[in-house]
């Protein structure tokens, strides 16, 4: 009865955390590949900014406008692909005052110059576009536009596109590898409306159609799909943590709630400085927007919708009472601004990038809150409930594939007991704040970030992370006995693998150093005198 009572609440908790990553396929397509894949057509070129200019009509559910897209030639390039998806209406393509011929496969749109553009060039084209975007149907999760309402009947607009792709709702070049330095962001709103965007507001003009325009700024490079819109009957205030500026923006009538429960982001943001270093987008200022949908990463500009409760609408994941001491969007998707939009992985086949570490900030803001021993006891509540061990942690490169959703507690769990095999917590800290400083504003895969973590350790980090990373099952410490003695190893599935792990034997601590081959355990005379410290490793004990 017990495993039925957990196997129902994991079935109807809000996976909040889990926005939009799906198992990776097993075959396919033409359009998988035009989408994650890298070709001259893509790489050729770097885009420099995006100047977006979108206009909305909420009543029909209908966006126009233009991205113009500066650029600078890599190498020389006869042919352009930006994406938009096959949906929305091309209007015009213009570079030089001319219409740019372009072919459709798919979301992808092939532009074809007359004369390659040469290497060094820095130039920039607009894109017009309209149409009716893709509309979510259950948001952030399922990606698409969000056209809701609010309490009080008035609009409220938002977007969520992680995984799905920003081409959904604007023309650009949608894969991670490849960020605008900066973006400007328009948004035509109905008058009495707000529109919210990344960056820090600049300018809001009202405009003879009914509609204002809100104009927004991004000072650092920005993933595609954290860029937003965000539309409502929204009122602003503003606090400040250190030389950091705090910006929220809620719905008119959820103004004292809102006051009053997102002072946690003060002892969140000495948390993250402490172990992660400064915020990473400063001069842009740090938001709280609140969405018509559970809550998303976006930078400098993060939704949320988590109704002002504690918990993750109001649950506890671990099921330990832990998670209900704090607001978990507040908590995970601030914790993405370092780990996801500062740190980026290049292929969406290594987002555990993002949401390892992200979904382990949840543990370090527990410890720097309530202790280390609340922490632990968190990560190991998220095991039984979170974690399926049913597909390898990353996705297949090059096809838009985000692998498994084990990226994010079978991901902090892997952290946890990397932390407990270097067995040092200074040293630890010093590893993870070093590796988000390093990799501050910066696009990364596994390899490198593997890389890392092996040079600044003592201990050869590299066959665990493959372990926890390219398989589906976790390390497995055998025991057997035999002529009346007891080995152990571990169950041959990484080559070559080795990862110390301590154990209690007689109230005693003992740490082994277990490899693929069998070993004696002295210390012992039969299979059940010893104890594994569960809380510090993620791993399963099998006896023979």
């Amino acid at each position: 009865m017990k495993l039925f009572i957990v196997v129902l609440l994991v079935l109807f908790l809000p996976l909040s955390g889990f926005v939009q990553v799906f198992q990776a396929e097993e075959s396919y397509t033409e359009k998988d590949s035009l989408r994650g894949g890298l070709r001259p057509e893509r790489v050729n070129f770097d885009v420099l900014k995006y100047n977006l200019n979108v206009k909305v009509d909420p009543q029909k559910k209908y966006i126009s406008g233009y991205n113009k897209i500066t650029f600078k030639i890599l190498k020389k390039l006869p042919v352009m692909q930006l994406d938009l998806f096959s949906n929305m209406i091309i209007d015009s393509i213009i570079y030089k005052n001319q219409n740019v011929k372009y072919k459709r496969k798919h979301n992808a749109v092939f532009l074809h110059f007359e004369n390659p553009l040469a290497v060094g060039l820095t130039d920039s084209l607009v894109f017009y576009y309209a149409g009716y975007p893709v509309e979510a149907k259950n948001p952030p999760w399922d990606g698409g536009f969000v056209f809701e309402k609010d309490n009080n009947g008035k609009d409220w607009v938002s977007v969520a596109v992680q995984g799905t792709g920003a081409s959904l709702w604007y023309p650009n070049k949608d894969h991670q590898s490849d960020q605008p330095e900066e973006a400007e962001i328009h948004v035509a709103a109905p008058n009495g409306l707000m529109n919210v965007s990344n960056g820090r507001l600049i300018d809001s003009q009202p405009q003879d159609d009914g509609t204002t325009i809100w104009s927004w700024r991004v000072t650092y490079p920005i993933n595609n799909y954290n860029i937003i819109l965000n539309i409502g009957d929204y009122v602003h205030f503003s606090d400040t943590f250190r030389d950091l500026d705090l910006n929220y923006y809620v719905l008119s009538y959820q103004l004292e709630k809102a006051k009053k429960h997102f002072e946690e982001v003060k002892p969140m943001m000495a948390c993250f400085y402490e172990h992660f270093g400064e915020y990473p987008f400063k001069e842009d200022a740090y938001k709280l927007v609140e969405s018509p949908y559970l809550g998303m990463e976006h930078q400098s500009a993060i939704a949320y919708g988590n109704k002002f409760l504690l918990g993750n609408e109001g649950a506890d994941m671990s099921l330990t009472g832990i998670g209900l001491k704090w607001d978990f969007i507040i908590i995970h998707e601030t914790a993405h601004e370092w780990f996801g939009n500062s740190i980026t992985a290049s292929d969406i086949a290594d987002m555990w990038i993002h949401e390892a570490f992200a979904s382990y900030a949840e543990a370090v803001y527990i410890e720097c809150r309530w202790g280390k021993s609340a922490a632990l006891d968190y990560l190991k509540g998220m095991r039984a409930t979170m974690i399926y061990n049913q597909a390898p942690i990353i996705g297949d490169p090059g096809v838009n594939s985000e692998g498994s959703v084990d990226m994010y507690y079978k991901g902090a769990n892997m952290l946890n007991t990397l932390r407990s095999v270097i067995d040092d917590d200074q040293q630890w800290w010093d590893l993870i704040k070093s590796f988000s400083e390093t990799f501050n504003d910066s696009i990364t895969n596994t390899d490198e970030v593997i890389s890392f973590f092996d040079d600044h350790t003592k201990v050869s980090l590299s066959p665990i992370f493959r372990h926890y990373l390219l398989h589906a099952e976790i390390p497995t410490l055998q025991f057997k006995k035999e002529n009346k003695k007891v080995f152990y190893r571990w169950k041959p599935i990484e080559e070559d693998f080795e990862m110390p792990v301590d154990l209690i034997i007689n109230k005693s601590l003992f740490q082994l150093q277990p490899n693929n081959n069998w070993n004696v355990l002295k210390q012992v005379k039969t299979i059940k005198d010893h104890q594994l410290n569960e809380n510090k490793y993620y791993i399963k004990v099998e006896i023979l």
